[in-house]
């Protein structure tokens, strides 16, 4: 048979070609189903019918599966750079996208050529000779954004927009005779003369907020606002010729925020802004300015002579912008048996693709294979070339970086169910897991004996001891123990006692406590564990036989032990106000422990279940705290209205209850009746789905949103800083949660565990900062920080927030 020649075997094959859309979604950044992308040997083929793409071993398989014949084919080649290149200056707060901080990549030169399968067969691109159908495709295809960069950007712009304050147009200023000058400023209510702002509407100048480690301010601004409501504050030495980058800040909005008047306002107490220097960083770049904080030293493994290491499962993740989160987490995740089993000894790239829909990006179990065969193969474990490093590539100290991969599709499945995840934000790794192993176990649901979430899952009971001497139990599943950190139960109290003399000398002094200096309390990992399980009281219980409120005693215990134990160190805590605070402490946790203590009884014989029931009298009308409506009436509110805010805020506090009162004074029905059904308005089911994805009970997810106003990171926090919410409403009815799985379907073996992950985290919370990862392999310690990889020195123990446990058998 006569072969066609190229170009009629073109033309036969028009159908299969289609000039794509504005709204397709087109790939030429990076293989669909590996990592391979133009840079790799075979480059890459971006089919021209489904504008999929594929590295040269995957499009084959694309070929069999769709029949699709006509790829436009990218190979990029290294351009010889000069080294004296000039850098350009960012303009938006990104790495590696317009505008971005340069990266100095090295620049590379693009083939590109027409490509027909099966035979491969090859034409020139551009070439006039080719059907104007191929061309305009073609054209089409590399004129549009990547989609693989598209989700990356918008994140990044939305993340780094500030919006207009809602109280700049109108802003009140005082006419006190109040000048500001242009240097020398200190706190009106303290000695600070660092991180101080200008209030907009009296120009008093404050001090800002206290850091977790006592650093930065002493509140004076935020309490001056609560004082005298004036909104809006803008921090001094931040207001340059460049009057949109100062950082101005909304209480009332609570957030950063821009006020297009600023230069009328500042003018109005004699700020000529035009002259000035800037000498603060701003909110956003003090939180990337961690370097010399202590914890990112010891966490990251700084100044250490850390041997990079290369190979199969030593693959790093290259950071797409505070995404270090994902990668700490999943570098572990991976790292247990259960799940490099099911996505990469026991799952090929080809068969995860045939069983994918006809888009394999938007699939979460090839995502998740390809993840794993790019953590696991060793494939893309290979050291960064030199021209792509910096000029001084000599030192050991963790420079001989390796390319790493790009986890970006993986990140936009993950996220397509949670949107914060999609945000360029940094993310709590605690939720983040939590999240992507309710999403593995969605997927795999109806797959008998391939869910590797099972591995992590486990059952909690709770026993409740009424004081007539009845009981109720409740159980219920999780995939992670959450610990309170009892900070009494410090082994180094005497130390610790002389530091806080010390410290306070020197206060006095006017000096501060270097940082060599700090002492942190030490306390056992045992003694949280054993917090865990001890007798808590839960007061006003209703008992179903007492048929009136009692204390009762709450015990907790594990109904199976899990092939993964994870436990979550409360490091981070909520002060009055919704003030995140994170507790600066060692834990010392052992490398092997036993939980087998912590196994719950069961309902024991001769114990008498407390009967089924509610409260008798006014079993619809929410209950209220009293103490907190005296406390909020004694500050001349309305007593009706602070009965209203308690109940709508569940009891949490005055600080909560304040702050719905203030902002509902105007509510056509706040002056009516307390009726019975009050304090039970509907909440967003989708939120209380997802904090129930978290591990969380629906009606203590419902009453934390109620609290929180919606908020689901608030009402995480709420429920962590309540643990008395999962049983301190509850009646008897809790016995008869029997349709709670009981724990029979879940892994179950002995309580001895080997400490095989840590997840650490540098920063003041879980929303800025750091997370790396230290990973038990091969019989070390090695340190996974995005795509640093090498053996660990000292792994940081003690400074963890996740730790990942495997069960020793036998």
């Amino acid at each position: 048979m006569m072969e066609l020649d190229p170009m009629d075997l073109l033309r036969s094959n028009l159908s299969r070609v289609r000039i794509p859309e504005p709204t397709n979604r087109i790939y030429k950044q990076e293989c669909c189903i590996s990592f391979q992308t133009p840079r790799s040997e075979g480059g890459l083929f971006i089919d021209m019918f489904n504008f999929l793409a594929f590295g040269k071993e995957c499009v084959a398989w694309n070929f069999e599966k769709t029949g699709n014949p006509v790829y436009l084919h990218i190979k990029q080649t290294k351009k010889i750079v000069p080294e004296d290149r000039p850098s350009k200056k960012p303009t938006l707060l990104a790495i590696g996208v317009d505008g971005g901080f340069d990266n100095n990549d090295t620049e590379y030169e693009e083939a590109r050529s027409i490509v027909i399968l099966p035979d491969y067969v090859s034409l020139p691109f551009p070439s006039v000779e080719l059907p104007e159908k191929v061309r305009l495709a073609a054209d089409a295809i590399l004129l549009a954004e990547g989609a693989e960069w598209k989700e990356q950007v918008a994140a990044w712009t939305a993340a780094d927009t500030k919006h207009v304050s809602v109280y700049a147009m109108n802003l009140q200023q005082f006419d006190n005779g109040v000048v500001i000058p242009p240097s020398g400023w200190k706190c009106s209510q303290c000695d600070k003369t660092e991180n101080l702002w200008l209030n907009l509407t009296d120009g008093v100048i404050l001090c800002g907020r206290r850091n977790w480690d006592g650093s930065g301010g002493n509140n004076h601004a935020v309490e001056y606002y609560k004082k005298t409501g004036y909104p809006l504050a803008v921090k001094l030495g931040t207001i340059t010729a460049d009057i949109e980058s100062a950082d101005v800040y909304s209480y009332p909005e609570d957030d950063s925020v821009l006020d297009p008047l600023l230069a009328e306002h500042l003018a109005f107490f004699g700020i000529d802004f035009s002259s000035l220097q800037k000498t603060e960083l701003t909110t956003a770049e003090r939180e990337l300015d961690q370097n010399t904080n202590f914890d990112w030293n010891r966490i990251q493994e700084s100044g250490q002579e850390v041997e990079p290491i290369f190979g199969p499962g030593y693959t790093g993740l290259v950071n797409l912008g505070n995404s270090c989160y994902l990668a700490a987490t999943m570098q572990v995740v991976f790292s247990t048996g259960s799940f490099s089993s099911r996505y990469y000894i026991n799952q090929n790239l080809k068969k995860a693709f045939e069983a994918a829909p006809a888009d394999p990006t938007v699939d979460l179990n090839m995502q998740l294979t390809k993840l794993a065969h790019g953590l696991l193969s060793g494939k893309y474990s290979t050291p960064a070339s030199q021209s792509d490093e910096n000029a001084n590539v000599a030192s050991s100290t963790m420079t001989d970086k390796q390319e790493g991969i790009p986890p970006r599709m993986f990140k936009a499945v993950i996220a397509a169910s949670h949107p914060e995840f999609s945000s360029m934000r940094q993310q709590d790794a605690l939720e983040f897991f939590l999240h992507f192993i309710d999403q593995v176990e969605r997927a795999n649901s109806g797959k008998t004996g391939l869910d590797p979430s099972r591995s992590f899952k486990f059952g909690i009971e709770d026993r409740i001891l009424c004081s007539s001497g009845k009981v109720a139990y409740n159980r219920r599943n999780d995939y992670i123990l959450s610990l309170n950190i009892p900070l009494h139960e410090a082994t180094n109290k005497e130390e610790l006692e002389s530091f806080h003399k010390l410290k306070a000398e020197k206060l006095s002094e006017g000096k501060e406590v270097s940082g060599d200096e700090i002492v942190r309390p030490r306390v056992p990992l045992e003694a949280c564990l054993t917090n865990f399980a001890a007798p808590e009281e839960i007061h006003d219980f209703y008992s179903t036989t007492l048929k009136t409120k009692t204390t009762a005693v709450k015990t907790a215990g594990l109904t199976s032990f899990p092939d993964y134990l994870v436990l979550h160190m409360r490091k981070f805590v909520m002060e009055v106000g919704w003030v995140p605070k994170k507790l600066d402490v060692y834990i010392d946790v052992p490398d092997i422990i036993d939980i087998s203590h912590m196994r719950s009884k069961g309902h024991q014989p001769g114990e008498e279940m407390l009967p089924d029931g509610v409260p008798e009298e006014d079993s619809d009308k929410p209950w209220v705290n009293e103490e907190i409506v005296s406390q909020l009436v004694s500050m001349g509110f309305n007593h009706i209205h602070c009965q209203k805010a308690v109940i709508n805020t569940s009891n949490a506090g005055v600080e909560e209850a304040m702050n719905w009162l203030l902002s509902h004074m105007d509510d056509p029905d706040i002056d009516a009746p307390i009726s019975k059904g009050q304090g039970n308005e509907s909440v967003d089911q989708s939120k209380v789905d997802t904090l129930i994805s978290f591990g969380f009970q629906e009606d203590v997810a419902r009453k934390a949103l109620k609290a929180s106003n919606g908020d689901i990171e608030k009402a995480t926090d709420w429920i962590f800083s309540n643990p008395d919410a999962t049983v301190s409403s509850m009646d008897a009815t809790s016995s008869s949660n029997a349709s709670v799985p009981n724990g029979d379907d879940l892994p179950d073996g002995g309580g001895k565990y080997r400490l095989i992950g840590i997840v650490s985290h540098i920063g003041t919370s879980t929303q800025c900062g750091h997370y790396v990862a230290h990973i038990l392999k091969d019989g070390r310690w090695v340190i996974f920080n995005d795509n640093k990889v090498g053996v660990s020195i000292n792994p940081p123990k003690d400074m963890g927030y996740l730790y990942f446990f495997e069960r020793i058998s036998g």
